[in-house]
């Protein structure tokens, strides 16, 4: 009963909630980055391209025939994206961070040498 009651401990810890959370949330950002190349990116700017190559998707190109190095470079492209998106999002968080670490800090109370010295005062009294 003991390893039971662990596990559920470890496993409702705060980390691996967020974990859990986090890996579900980038399935779902990599399908609709995976959407962006297929279905806008690679139709608006590599259109010219493909269509030289006697193509309609990048996943299609292919050398000797068999390799299939189109695939290759959608998941590239697919990793720059995701990439770039999440140091945008990095660099606007350490922006709100750097806001909130300069805003003034409230005025602090008496520190603690000068309770102790009211308080040595009062006791002379």
């Amino acid at each position: 009963m003991g390893m039971i009651s662990e596990f559920k401990a470890f496993a409702m810890k705060g980390n691996v909630v967020d974990l859990a959370i986090g890996v579900i949330i980038g399935a779902a950002f990599g399908k609709i980055v995976s959407s962006f190349i297929e279905d806008v990116l690679t139709p608006l700017m590599l259109k010219p391209a493909l269509e030289a190559a006697h193509l309609s998707k990048i996943e299609d190109l292919t050398i000797f025939g068999s390799v299939k190095y189109g695939l290759f470079l959608s998941a590239v492209i697919n990793f720059l994206i995701v990439a770039f998106v999440l140091f945008l999002i990095i660099k606007g968080l350490n922006a709100t961070k750097k806001k909130e670490e300069a805003a003034p800090a409230a005025p602090a109370g008496p520190t603690q040498e000068e309770l102790l010295i009211q308080i040595r005062d009062l006791l002379k009294k």
